[in-house]
């Protein structure tokens, strides 16, 4: 991967196959990981992003990318609370743009509804974020709660975020955490299906398709739309954070997200960010 500059345009970049143009904004992108997500996971000398690919491609094309470790299965009001810590110790003042995957989402709304003064946040956009919950999280907690959460409790592991993706529990936050005016609001939502379904998202996809219709393998269309705009990508829930699904690309189906991320930035400029 390389980066020219050309008179006049944005940042160029060459990743892979393709040649896009990936606007530089004026303001840090903070990438948002889900429930067990992570930062980076050392591994070799290159490592191991959660969003794969992503932060290489946004930094090579001048954006100053910031990534948060949250908790990985706190509630959201906890892990809201690290991501702001995060954000004053690594971009002061500066006003910043939220990308964010699955519960990141939920956290990220949180902070800006109820710890962020205005302005502070420009604009989120979510990424298979379960914003009306979800039915397989009902199903787990109905069927498991009672086998795992005091396993967790014996190795002091948070529940929380387990019960916080709900379908009850994202309705009563959805009350209380109303968009904040001047806050761009954007969503990205999966659609899973064919050589995309393998066996890992079958039994979730068939629990969530029969209550909402098309998903992503957890989190459906219908409840992953948030803001002005939703983008739909084909894809599982884990292919929307560019980990490849390997029946997919043996298909000739698979792209690289990096395109669409580059997508997603380029939006914002449009916008004058």
């Amino acid at each position: 991967m390389y980066d020219c500059e050309f008179p006049l345009f944005p940042l160029a970049v060459i990743v892979g196959r393709a040649f896009m143009i990936v606007p530089q904004l004026d303001s840090p992108v903070v990438l948002v990981h889900g429930l067990f997500g992570y930062d980076r996971v050392p591994l070799g000398p290159m490592g191991w992003d959660y969003f794969r690919g992503i932060r290489r491609s946004l930094e090579a094309a001048g954006n100053r990318v910031l990534v948060p470790q949250l908790p990985m299965t706190d509630g959201t009001e906890c892990r809201a609370r690290r991501l702001q810590w995060f954000i004053r110790r690594h971009a002061g003042n500066e006003p910043v743009h939220l990308i964010a995957h699955s519960m990141g989402g939920l956290d990220s709304r949180h902070l800006i509804t109820h710890l962020e003064a205005p302005g502070r946040v420009l604009s989120l956009t979510t990424v298979g974020t379960p914003h009306r919950g979800s039915p397989f999280a009902d199903w787990m907690l109905r069927r498991l709660e009672s086998m795992f959460k005091p396993l967790f409790q014996v190795l002091h592991i948070p529940f929380r975020a387990f019960v916080d993706l709900t379908s009850a529990a994202c309705a009563a936050f959805n009350t209380r955490t109303p968009d904040v005016p001047g806050v761009r609001y954007f969503s990205v939502a999966g659609r899973c299906a064919g050589p995309w379904l393998t066996l890992p998202w079958r039994l979730p996809h068939t629990i969530v398709g029969r209550a909402e219709g098309e998903n992503d393998g957890v989190v459906s269309i219908q409840s992953a739309r948030w803001g002005e705009h939703t983008d739909v990508w084909d894809g599982d829930h884990l292919a929307l954070i560019n980990v490849c699904n390997h029946a997919a690309r043996r298909r000739g189906l698979w792209t690289d997200r990096v395109d669409l991320y580059g997508n997603l930035i380029r939006r914002l400029a449009d916008l004058g960010y």
